[in-house]
């Protein structure tokens, strides 16, 4: 059996780690009081007002129950409010406030220069390049793909 680190799988985790780690170390700097996990619910939540918390979980590859304790969280930082869905009592609006909004903006430069940093030494067809294997990586693991 290979070593860990010959294993593509331990490669691609230990860079997203090393990514989130070097992401959260820019916007602790910058006195912005949020995770990167939560700063994912509030885009997601930017990006698609009506979505709901199973949704979110979904978007952000957490449990229910994770989306939860983030939403609280980010209901206490005011950076998020809930609202009695019109139509569903079980579910929440869950609206972005002015101050949520305010640090989302903040956001927006620190994120760039995150990506832009991690990114710098590849080229766009080696980004696209591997986009489109992690991709295929993602389809093969679908249910009911091959012979799983």
């Amino acid at each position: 059996m290979e070593k860990l680190d010959q294993v593509l799988f331990f490669t691609l985790e230990k860079s997203i780690k090393k990514y989130r780690q070097f992401a959260q170390k820019q916007i602790d700097s910058a006195n912005i009081d949020i995770t990167i996990d939560q700063w994912l619910v509030l885009k997601s939540i930017q990006d698609l007002p009506d979505i709901s918390q199973h949704q979110i979980a979904e978007n952000v590859f957490k449990d229910y129950a994770s989306v939860t304790r983030m939403i609280e969280l980010l209901v206490k930082k005011d950076y998020l409010t809930r609202a009695f869905h019109a139509t569903d009592r079980r579910r929440f609006n869950l609206i972005i406030t002015k101050k949520g909004n305010s640090v989302l903006d903040k956001l927006i430069p620190i994120i760039t220069a995150n990506r832009k940093q991690a990114l710098k030494s590849l080229t766009k067809e080696e980004i696209e390049k591997n986009r489109a294997f992690l991709n295929r990586i993602i389809e093969n693991c679908k249910p009911g793909i091959g012979n799983l």
